[in-house]
């Protein structure tokens, strides 16, 4: 594997970083117009058809459909179309949910026993400061409920890449043909849900007057950030190493944030800010200081 992107490549991940950074935006464009539960229905019904007609669906046992479809759909979706919903900031959105690195880690090692490393317990400490900071700033313009479904749908994307590295055991696959399947796993229990919490005639009355903005904003969710997004993700992975692709996701809050501030104003206190900083530091650690946190033991090691 070539260790540094090529440019054409490099332009390819900064295009999904944009695509999305943006996709929060365009969600609350979407919520604004579609009740939450319903718009997660219409974003995996337009993921899966027509495009399963084109791939075929990858060998993993279908208990893995079932458990990414419910946890990395369905779970984090529903918590987070919910949460802006009732208000939470579309940019802290983008910003609260790469807490899920961490949920990550917590997870790995409950269930995988996997061990962690200096470097990640301290990111993991940066982080979890930088969250209480964000949290305690609720308000008018941040409801607590909105910022608690998000930290939510963070954890619902920990559990989806727990059951992502169990689908990695079966070898070699079509990552993008696996997405486009495991969608169909979503929209059944998303129509439940918005017909049991919204009520019949709210849907009825949401799916007869959907507007063209709902409808844009829909397809740029299925299409553009589902599809286009985890395909050209899914390719860069594959032909790099990881290390060098993951880091570009610290720019989705920040390409996120921006949006939220031009298109809607969205306003950040001096205490988002702390708290964003000790997060995205968190998530640097995080990412970066392996190496860093190996060179200082050994060289205390060698002191001793």
């Amino acid at each position: 594997m070539p260790s540094s992107l090529r440019p054409r490549d490099l332009a390819l991940a900064l295009l999904v970083i944009i695509v999305w950074g943006l996709n929060f935006a365009v969600i609350k464009v979407g919520v604004a117009g579609v009740p939450p539960l319903l718009l997660g229905a219409l974003r995996y019904l337009l993921a899966a058809f027509p495009a399963l007609l084109f791939v075929k669906p990858p060998k993993v046992p279908l208990r893995l459909y079932l458990l990414y479809g419910m946890t990395m759909a369905v779970g984090q979706f529903a918590l987070l179309f919910t949460a802006i919903h009732i208000g939470m900031p579309s940019g802290l959105a983008s910003l609260v949910l790469q807490s899920q690195s961490f949920f990550t880690l917590l997870l790995a090692a409950w269930w995988l026993r996997e061990k962690w490393h200096g470097n990640q317990v301290a990111g993991l400490a940066l982080a979890g400061c930088g969250l209480v900071l964000i949290g305690s700033a609720h308000g008018a313009s941040m409801p607590l409920v909105g910022f608690a479904l998000t930290v939510a749908a963070a954890a619902m994307w920990g559990c989806g890449n727990i059951v992502t590295r169990a689908v990695g055991r079966y070898g070699p696959m079509n990552q993008f043909a696996f997405i486009v399947w495991s969608s169909v796993v979503a929209p059944l229990p998303f129509v439940a849900l918005s017909l049991w919490l919204d009520g019949p005639a709210t849907v009825w009355a949401a799916v007869q007057h959907l507007s063209f903005q709902s409808m844009a904003a829909v397809a740029y969710i299925a299409w553009i950030s589902t599809l286009l997004g985890f395909g050209l993700w899914t390719y860069l992975m594959s032909r790099y190493p990881v290390n060098r692709v993951a880091p570009f996701t610290l720019l989705v809050p920040v390409v996120g944030l921006t949006t939220g501030w031009v298109a809607f104003g969205e306003q950040l206190l001096p205490v988002h800010f702390a708290g964003a900083g000790l997060l995205m530091a968190g998530l640097v650690v995080n990412v970066f200081g392996g190496p860093a946190w190996a060179a200082m033991m050994g060289r205390l090691r060698g002191a001793q």
